[in-house]
């Protein structure tokens, strides 16, 4: 992606490649040129692949016959809400080239639940798993989040193949307050499905905070953890990009890499539960550090807007 609005040119980027993966001979081609991984089974789902796209990409799967084409093991979307709503004010979106990141405040902007499973039945099924990430809509206080959870689960879960629970985006006012021990008791315990369950965490949690974490998650037979999200932390940023890391919003890229590593190697460490890991992935051997951490999966988004598919290719390769 170019310079000018971030924002813009994401938005190009998704109707371009939607448009591809309404041509049946460009998917072949971009399939025969891209390949795939090996395939794995993770939490009982089968996965041709150790690659995903991370939410936030495709928020509303709107180029979801295209992604595949691309070497995706499997794709996430959202994070999507109860409730349809515009997010933050714009500009949202700010990248920092010269440290390879960007920060957001998009603030889970989609067209809601209801809409996002509608396009999905019209859909019909994929060639590759999908998760779906959902989250708190703004409207809803904090105290009522439980149901908000459940009214997306309950129309999604026809169409998925397993739910991240996203308690960690910094984005929302109070969503990150139910990573606490109690809020997330309460908010699993009520969110009853036959679909895989996997928890999405901040990497600004102490090591104390993500062994409360997994031991709810344990407690209520959790499939999996999501590891990791954007953080609040500014280490890592190129001089250049001093001025504009000012900017208020959860950071990912290439400052994040060493963070999202510590983290997974905790979690794989502490729980018996399978990871994916996301967060700071650039190269190849960024994802076999993952991996070889106790990642059973990995995913990216922004290693995929600076270094492009090419990184989806490099990593089935080298993850073989």
């Amino acid at each position: 992606m170019g310079g000018g609005d971030a924002e813009v040119a994401h938005e190009r980027t998704l109707r371009v490649t939607t448009r591809l993966g309404a041509l049946p001979p460009v998917v072949a081609g971009l399939n025969r040129y891209f390949g795939g991984g090996t395939p794995r089974t993770v939490f009982g789902v089968r996965f041709p692949g150790p690659v995903g796209l991370a939410a936030g990409m495709d928020k509303d799967g709107r180029a979801l016959r295209a992604w595949p084409a691309f070497g995706f093991g499997f794709v996430e979307v959202g994070t999507v809400t109860r409730y349809a709503q515009p997010g933050n004010p714009r500009p949202r979106l700010h990248r920092l080239p010269a440290s390879e990141a960007v920060i957001n405040r998009m603030g889970f902007n989609n067209g809601g639940a209801a809409a996002l499973a509608a396009r999905l039945r019209a859909l019909g099924p994929l060639r590759v798993p999908l998760g779906v990430s959902i989250g708190k809509s703004k409207v809803t206080p904090v105290e009522e989040a439980v149901d908000d959870y459940r009214a997306s689960l309950d129309v999604l879960a026809p169409h998925a193949d397993y739910f991240a629970v996203n308690v960690s985006s910094p984005n929302t006012p109070g969503l990150r307050g139910l990573q606490d021990k109690a809020a997330l008791d309460e908010l699993l315990g009520a969110l009853e499905t036959t679909v895989p369950l996997l928890v999405k965490i901040a990497p600004d949690l102490s090591e104390h905070a993500m062994a409360d974490v997994l031991e709810v998650c344990a407690a209520h037979g959790i499939a999996g953890l999501i590891a990791t999200n954007t953080t609040l932390s500014r280490d890592g940023i190129a001089p250049q990009d001093a001025e504009r890391a000012t900017e208020t919003g959860g950071l990912s890229g290439r400052p994040l890499t060493a963070r999202a590593l510590q983290v997974v190697t905790f979690v794989a460490k502490e729980s018996n539960l399978p990871v994916i890991g996301v967060g700071g992935i650039h190269t190849a051997d960024d994802a076999l550090r993952m991996l070889d951490a106790g990642a059973s999966l990995v995913q990216v988004y922004t290693g995929l807007i600076y270094r492009g598919p090419g990184l989806v290719r490099a990593i089935n390769r080298a993850a073989r």
